[in-house]
């Protein structure tokens, strides 16, 4: 029988479906996602044929001892913790769930930007510590988004903005043209436009070397002092400690993430004083449809591999 190592410690959570699909398959899974250790992962990663992989990385070295191993199914879309080049060189199928988390991903995105906007976690956090004060924030509508990116996502950001009156500024240098639908309120343009004439900035981008700590100090002070920084992509993008300071020192009127560079986010992180930095625990893809879709998927990949039949959403 063949088996499968689910890592993923959402996989399958909201809905029996993608089980349902594994055993169909004749498939022995075992689940490791809740109570994942990288040690005990090394161990025994070489007894299986296929992986359905959450965040943790999947070393070279690790992957190469892997003789039975036939497809890695990310469960989601990002593939940064994937070495894909090795990968090919073994002979290793990868797949990832493109767009199906999308729109969990811009609900989170939008519920930022409105949270950040009027403060209602800050008050909400003073309200609890017992002080009933007054904050003022600024309106969402017919402000200017920027967006980093402009992938699936970042379109359905886009279609929400669109509700809000919002003027949307995109940089995305594999995008050439703007889609009819988005035509008459989104404008491509290039980086420095969206960094220096947005009221808000969403990020929507891979983490790649090109991308990473895109965001440092000389990107972010090119904002709007009163700008807000949104990041619901990938961590690594904004250089924190850049950030920090810059936020410390009056520059921006607020960031609010999903994702650090490091995760679990450090305890002792200086952004954590911050009382308008707000940080959520890379819960993006985290609904009920977008957790059943996405598990569906890897499942129905992994089957698919393991039965000699070709799977969606092939990276190599």
């Amino acid at each position: 029988m063949k088996k499968v190592l689910v890592t993923s410690r959402s996989f399958g959570k909201t809905s029996p479906k993608p089980f349902a699909v594994l055993e169909g398959a004749g498939i022995e899974y075992t689940l490791m996602g809740g109570d994942f250790d990288e040690e005990k992962f090394k161990e025994v990663i070489s007894q299986y044929d296929g992986l359905i992989i959450g965040a943790h990385p999947f070393y070279p070295e690790d992957m190469a001892r892997c003789k039975h191993l036939k497809i890695i199914a990310k469960h989601g879309a990002g593939l940064d913790n994937i070495y894909l080049e090795d990968a090919k060189k073994l002979g290793i199928r990868v797949t990832n769930v493109p767009a199906m988390n999308a729109n969990a991903v811009a609900d989170l995105a939008f519920a930022h930007i409105l949270n950040i906007s009027r403060g209602i976690s800050i008050t909400n956090e003073r309200v609890h510590r017992g002080a009933w004060e007054t904050f003022i924030g600024k309106d969402v509508f017919e402000k200017t988004l920027g967006l980093i990116g402009f992938g699936a996502i970042a379109k359905n950001v886009a279609r929400r903005a669109r509700g809000f009156s919002m003027k949307v500024l995109v940089y995305d240098p594999f995008v050439t043209e703007i889609p009819e639908e988005f035509q008459d309120f989104v404008t491509l343009t290039d980086l420095n436009t969206v960094t220096e004439n947005s009221d808000i900035i969403s990020i929507h981008v891979p983490l790649t070397d090109s991308t990473k700590h895109l965001f440092d100090k000389e990107r972010i002070m090119k904002m709007k002092k009163e700008a807000y920084l949104i990041n619901t992509g990938r961590g690594g993008i904004i250089q924190e400690q850049d950030l920090y300071e810059c936020m410390k020192n009056g520059h921006l009127c607020g960031c609010a993430v999903d994702v650090m560079e490091h995760e679990p986010m450090e305890k002792d992180s200086p952004l954590l004083e911050l009382e308008n930095f707000v940080v959520t625990a890379h819960i993006g893809m985290y609904s009920i449809e977008a957790i059943s879709a996405v598990s569906v998927v890897c499942a129905e990949n992994v089957a698919k591999v393991l039965n000699g039949e070709e799977p969606r959403f092939v990276i190599v």
